[in-house]
């Protein structure tokens, strides 16, 4: 029998909140991230302007994955995704505005009281845009949709809880 035991002050990971509000257009499925609020306890901030373009960038990666990005292959099992050209990355035209504020409770697991920062925006993204998704869809009797909520998935699943 093996017993693990954590023990010890808590880890350096950062916390925070994370609300997406999302609009969909129901005649041709395209959602669009239109706001986007992130409060985060990165620990002491060293670099601001660096810890906001994370973020920043971390959101741009989730509302890629939540709506755009998708590798798909033929019957044979050859990628039709094979280049930029045709893979959906997200693009500054996607991006909403985004308010971002920071509380500081330092680490006490380092001398400098940092926390991590790199994949808190993707992080938190991810839950807050699918779930503002199926929250705008609900009035339509969607109650689940898997990523990435393309334009024809999210047509696809309004036709369908249509009946």
């Amino acid at each position: 029998s093996v017993a693990h035991v954590a023990e010890g002050p808590p880890f350096s990971y950062p916390n925070g909140c994370h609300v997406a509000e999302v609009e969909v257009d129901p005649e041709t499925g395209v959602a669009a991230v239109v706001r986007y609020t992130m409060v985060n306890d990165f620990g002491v901030v060293v670099n601001p302007m660096l810890v906001a373009g994370q973020a920043h960038g971390g959101v741009a990666q989730g509302i890629g994955q939540a709506f755009l990005e998708e590798v798909v292959y033929d019957g044979e099992g050859q990628p039709l995704t094979g280049s930029l050209m045709d893979y959906a990355l997200p693009r500054a035209d996607v991006m909403p505005d985004m308010a971002i504020s920071h509380l500081s409770f330092p680490a006490k697991t380092n001398p400098l009281g940092v926390k991590g920062c790199g994949e808190a925006g993707c992080a938190g993204a991810l839950p807050a845009v699918m779930n503002a998704l199926v929250d705008a869809l609900s009035g339509f009797g969607v109650k689940h949709i898997d990523m990435p909520a393309t334009p024809l998935k999210v047509w696809q699943a309004i036709q369908a809880a249509k009946g």
